[in-house]
C-alpha cells in the first residue's frame, strides 16, 4: 500500500488498535494464472496465546482466522503461502464546504492497515482441537468487546458439529503499512473544521473519524 508521508501512523500502536478495533479482515492470496487472486472477508483476531507489545511495523505477531471450507479460497490456500489481510478503520467523506475556503476539492479521509505474513492451516482432521480453540477465542475476543458477555458453554457441542466446516488458520505477520488519512495535509484551523464537522455529524463512521482527527499530534 501506497502511503504518503504524512499519512503514516504516528506510532504503531495505531495500527494494532485498528486491528483490534475493525477485525473484519479481508484475505487476499494469489490463486493460478486462470483463477486470479482471492479475496475473502473475515474475522481475524490477535492470537491470545502470544504476549507481550507488538513492534511497530507489527512484525512477528500472530493473528488467527476462519472461514467456510466450502469456499474455493480455502482450497487455494497453502501452509507457508504468503498473503495479505486489510483492515478498514473509520473513513468519510470530506465536502469542500467544510474547509470555508476556495478554491478547494473534495476527497475521503480514511484509515486502513495492511499486514503482510504466512499463512499456516490448522487442519481440523488432525488438529480438531486447535481449531475449535480458534473459534473459541474468536468468540471470546468479540463478546467482550462488541457483543453482550455470551456464554458458549451450552453452544459447544454445536460447535464441534459444525467444525468440519470450518477452516481456521494461524497468520505470522511479516509486516505492515498503516494508512491514517486524516486531513493532515490541510492547515491546522482547516483541519480543526473538519474534525469539528464530523464530531457533530449523527454518523458513527463520522464520529469515529473525529475522534482519531483528535488524537493527531
Amino acid at each position: 500500500m501506497y502511503v504518503p508521508p504524512p499519512y503514516r501512523e504516528p506510532d504503531g500502536s495505531w495500527m494494532a488498535d485498528l486491528i483490534r478495533g475493525n477485525p473484519l479482515a479481508l484475505l487476499v492470496s494469489n490463486g493460478t494464472d486462470a483463477e486470479g487472486p482471492f479475496a475473502t472477508h473475515l474475522p481475524v483476531i490477535p492470537d491470545p496465546r502470544t504476549t507481550g507489545e507488538w513492534s511497530a511495523d507489527l512484525s512477528g505477531a500472530t493473528l488467527l482466522g476462519h472461514m467456510n471450507r466450502a469456499n474455493p479460497h480455502w482450497a487455494a490456500l497453502e501452509t507457508g503461502a504468503t498473503a495479505l489481510l486489510a483492515f478498514t478503520g473509520p473513513h468519510a467523506y470530506v465536502s469542500p464546504t467544510v474547509y470555508g475556503v476556495t478554491p478547494a476539492a473534495p476527497t475521503w479521509n480514511f484509515t486502513s492497515v495492511h499486514v503482510r505474513g504466512t499463512i499456516e492451516r490448522i487442519d481440523e482432521a488432525t488438529s480438531a482441537e486447535e481449531a475449535l480453540q480458534v473459534v473459541k477465542s474468536t468468540v471470546r475476543a468479540f463478546e467482550s468487546r462488541f457483543g453482550t458477555g455470551w456464554d458458549m458453554s451450552e453452544s459447544l457441542g454445536y460447535f464441534r458439529k459444525i467444525l468440519p466446516a470450518v477452516g481456521a488458520f494461524r497468520f505470522t505477520v511479516s509486516g505492515a503499512d498503516g494508512m491514517f488519512k486524516l486531513s493532515q495535509e490541510q492547515a491546522p484551523q482547516i483541519r480543526d473544521r473538519v474534525q469539528q464537522s464530523f464530531s457533530q455529524r449523527a454518523c458513527s463512521r463520522h464520529r469515529a473519524t473525529a475522534a482519531l482527527m483528535e488524537q493527531l499530534p
